[in-house]
């Protein structure tokens, strides 16, 4: 879609919310032409080898505040980002995190992926995201075959779709599996997701 056919498009549904009686402010309509057109563009910058964490950009304390505000919806059961988008639509103040709408903007939080939360829960040694139905992930070859990092078994990456999360409680431990389905359509059940096998997933590279 180019971008007269995008801002047609957009207009259209503009018209459409306000024969619905809910028209949007001019603002909320910033907002969504904003995001949609980033999206647009991601890609490119996506595959740029010269970006970096945008996570990186951010002060040592807005970085603490932004890891306990994704804790905190992800205790809730809530998505972080759409959360934060609505309140961004609503003009609802995002408490601890409103610095990000402040100083950072819309543009800023859509280049947040999982796959920087997961490289900064890395090197900070915090807990990374935690999974849920539906998400993208990349699974390893690592998990039904022996693979070394040099030789004729080599590790391969697979995109697939989390389709159920189980927990099993044993004592004051806890191991949580998921059954993934890949694109050719075969499900698998990964043990041990945080722990042995956290090794043999990742969170989408691109």
């Amino acid at each position: 879609m180019n971008p007269a056919e995008l801002e047609a498009t957009l207009q259209a549904a503009f018209r459409n919310c306000e024969a619905a009686g809910c028209a949007l402010t001019e603002q909320q309509k910033e907002i969504i032409i904003q995001a949609i057109a980033y999206q647009q563009n991601s890609a490119d910058t996506l595959l740029d080898g010269t970006a970096t964490n945008p996570l990186q950009e951010l002060t040592a304390e807005e970085r603490r505040s932004f890891w306990e505000y994704i804790k905190e919806q992800q205790q809730q059961d809530r998505d972080w980002k759409i959360q934060l988008l609505n309140d961004w639509l609503m003009s609802r103040d995002s408490g601890k995190v409103q610095f990000i709408r402040d100083r950072y903007g819309l543009q800023w939080l859509n280049r947040i992926k999982p796959v920087h939360i997961a490289e900064y829960a890395e090197s900070e040694a915090q807990e990374a995201l935690r999974l849920k139905v539906g998400d993208r992930i990349e699974v390893s070859n690592g998990l039904w075959e022996w693979v070394q990092e040099t030789g004729p078994c080599q590790r391969e990456w697979y995109s697939c779709t989390v389709l159920q999360i189980k927990e099993a409680c044993e004592g004051n431990h806890t191991t949580t599996s998921c059954i993934v389905r890949l694109s050719n359509g075969a499900e698998y059940e990964i043990q041990g997701v945080y722990s042995w096998n956290r090794y043999n997933w990742r969170w989408p590279q691109a």
